[in-house]
This record gives C-alpha cells, structure tokens and sequence, in this order.
C-alpha cells in the first residue's frame, strides 16, 4: 500500500500536543465572558441551524455565530484552531476515541471542558455515557444515537417493483434485478473517504460481532487480530457488493453530495448510510419517503445486527472566550426541547430517556433492533488510537481504485491498533 500524505493532520496533532504541554488548563472566564455572542463549529449540516434559532429565541440578545462543514474538512481544522487557540467556544465532538475529532483525542491534551457537573451528564444510560468519557470525567454532550444501514427511496423502490432485501443472497439478486431496471441499488460517495466505511461497518456488524459479541475485548487483550478474523469476509462482501453492480458507476469519483442527490432524486433504489441522512434526503426531495433497514450479510435474518452508537455530540472548548454561555448552549441541546429538535431534524434517536420523543416511521426498525439488543457500536469508538480510522478510510479508497488490497489493509489496521494510544 503507498505511503499516505497527511500533512494537515501530522501538523494539527504536532502543534496539539506543543500546546498541552503549556496549557494552564481551564480558564473560567476571558475577555469575552461578559459577551452576548456564542461562537459554534458544526457538522450537524442541515439540523444545527433550528437548534441555534430556537436558542437565540429561548435567550433575547444572544447571537450565535456558526459554521457547519463535511467530517472530513473539520477533523483537520478543528485541531488546527485548538492548537492555535482560534477554536469556537462549542465544537461537535465525537464519541470514543476513533477519530480526530473524538473526545478522548481532544480531552486528553486538555482541549475540552469537564462537563461532568452539568445536570444532564448522570442521567446518560451506560453505553453513551462510556463514550463521552475520558478518565471517568463527562466532555461530550451526546443528544443523540444514530445506526447504519440501508436507506430505501420508496417510491423508487415502488416503481422498481421491488422490496428490501433480508439476506445475503437476496440483496445481491436485488441489487443484479435493480441494475437490471436502470437503477443502481445505492448511492455511495467514496470520494468523501468517511464515508467508506459506512457499508463495510454495516456487514462487520453482523459477520465480525454476530458469532463473536467479545471481539473488541479480545482485540484489546491481543487475541485477535483484523487481518485474521471475519473482516476479512466483510471486506470481501463490501468487494462482492462493487462487483455485483450494487453502487452506481464511479464511486470514488462521486461526493457525499452527489450520492444524495442521486438516491433523493430516485437514480439510485437507496444509499448505504447513517439515519442522519435521511433529513438531508427530505430536504431534496420533500414529497419522499425513506425508510432505514438492516443490510443483511448472511442468510439468516434473526442474525442480522445494525451497528447502533452514540452520534456525535458537542464539546465546550476549554479555553471558550464565552465559557458561561456556552456551558448553556451545550445544556440547552441536552434539554427535552433541544434534543428533540436535533433528531427530528436529523431522523434520530435521542440518548436521554423520557424527552417525550415519537419515533419517526423511517426508524421503526432501528428503534426495534435497539430494543431488542440486536445492534453494536461503531466499530471506531473502540479503537485505541485515530490513526486505525484514518488508515482504514484512506486504504478503502485505495482499494477502489486499484492500489491496495484487503490483505495489506487489514495488516496495516493491525498494525496501527497494536500501536495503542
């Protein structure tokens, strides 16, 4: 596999990790503490923005100043703005420790503040709560929990005469039949590396985790290995999907953006994708409707798991020029009132109990499967280090495109996991 070039990155965590070392910690005010405006990056495209007005609502005078951008572009900037002591007062941060952006990787150096006294923060169940941790202290507002799988245009699916696949076999007989109709199966937008691995975390949900529920312990422990498990079978089905004719032509020539467009507009039967798309889908095409179900990787349905975590939540920089109000940003997305509005938006699940939620419709089987323990968590969140990710996103692109090989990626997965943190 060629070397990978990330020079943005290697700069971002070099200067990170400069400025842990000289950081004084906290600072529970700043010149702008007395300020009326907040300051937010966001990758809640599409879903921030009436959580922000229903918040400027919910406190006259205050202003909210906001950027959204793509997964991709803001892991890079955001560690550039906290080295550079240019970051918002509030950052969305993500869960565990498997990416750039995630709360162990910027709580770690002391990027993040201790949100572990706020009144939300004991009230997360268990398993979200994990993931917003580091050394026990709570850094992530979670509001919300998101899955993976396959979402269904259903009036191209009705036009197509067809219905979703529940096994192996039938999704590739369903994906030859949709082929066969004019309509690739699903969208995929591999030149946006993140999302490469959505439809390989989808299958290692049930290849790797559905025999083996121990697995990432047994990882942890050094009983086993990526390169010598059932991800390689997943690899192979994710390969066997491309082969098949599953995804339109030119997955790695097609943008995020450009993969909605298609399953939105009915040019593709649906898109392999976190249920956070089914908001952007309705914006495009508001008369639709899009459904998520589970994508089968065997031929028993009562095998099937979706993999089902916490989404990405938000953090306090701990160095935020409006502390106070951004401790009552954070708050206010935790609230019943705050957090429906982001999953409504967004086509999610919220992480509190009793905030009064009614799933909508296109979740009835994710909101099922979480109820009947049939889900796990994103893979990432459990890795010791980011580095396995990123080598996993860029190696699935080389892959696509002819330079790699499931072999070499799942060595160089394994050699980065055994790196630790």
């Amino acid at each position: 596999m060629k070397t990978r070039q990330l020079p943005v990155l290697i700069a971002a965590l070099t200067a990170g990790a400069l400025l842990a070392a000289c950081s004084g910690g906290t600072r529970a005010g700043g010149s702008g503490g007395g300020s009326k405006t907040l300051t937010l990056a966001s990758v809640d495209q599409g879903s921030v923005e009436d959580v922000v007005k229903a918040f400027e609502k919910a406190n006259p005078g205050v202003k909210v100043r906001y950027t959204t951008s793509g997964a991709d572009q803001y892991q890079q900037q955001i560690r550039t703005q906290l080295a550079s002591g240019t970051a918002p007062d509030v950052m969305s941060v993500w869960p565990g420790n498997g990416n750039p952006g995630a709360t162990v990787v910027l709580a770690k150096p002391g990027y993040l503040r201790d949100l572990s006294g706020q009144p939300w923060a004991a009230k997360m169940p268990d398993a979200i709560k994990t993931v917003a941790q580091y050394k026990g202290k709570t850094y992530n507002a979670i509001f919300g929990q998101n899955g993976i799988g396959a979402v269904y245009n259903q009036q191209a699916m009705a036009k197509a005469g067809l219905t979703p696949p529940d096994t192996w076999t039938k999704l590739l007989a369903f994906c030859k039949a949709a082929k066969a109709k004019g309509t690739p199966a699903f969208a995929l937008g591999n030149q946006d590396n993140w999302v490469t691995q959505l439809v390989l975390y989808a299958l290692v949900a049930t290849t790797v985790y559905g025999p083996d529920r121990d697995f990432d312990q047994k990882m942890q422990a050094g009983r086993a290995t990526f390169a010598r498990s059932q991800w390689v079978t997943a690899l192979d089905k994710y390969l066997t999907m491309e082969k098949t004719g599953c995804f339109q032509k030119d997955p790695l020539g097609t943008t995020y953006e450009a993969s909605q467009a298609l399953a939105a507009s009915g040019r593709t039967l649906g898109i392999i994708q976190g249920n956070w798309v089914i908001a952007l889908l309705k914006g495009k095409n508001p008369p639709g409707t899009f459904t998520l179900k589970a994508l089968p990787a065997t031929d028993d349905p009562s095998q099937t798991l979706i993999p089902a975590a916490a989404g990405a939540g938000y953090g306090v920089n701990a160095k935020a020029k409006n502390p106070q109000l951004a401790l009552k940003f954070v708050n206010f997305v935790m609230s019943p009132q705050g957090m429906n509005l982001f999953v409504k938006k967004q086509g999610g699940l919220p992480s509190l109990p009793d905030t009064g939620y009614s799933v909508d419709p296109s979740l009835a089987e994710l909101s099922t499967f979480i109820g009947s323990d049939r889900t796990v968590p994103f893979m990432d969140q459990r890795w010791p280090n980011a580095k396995v990710q990123q080598t996993m996103l860029s190696g699935l692109q080389e892959i696509f495109s002819g330079q790699s090989t499931p072999a070499e990626l799942l060595d160089e997965m394994d050699a980065d996991y055994k790196a630790g943190s």
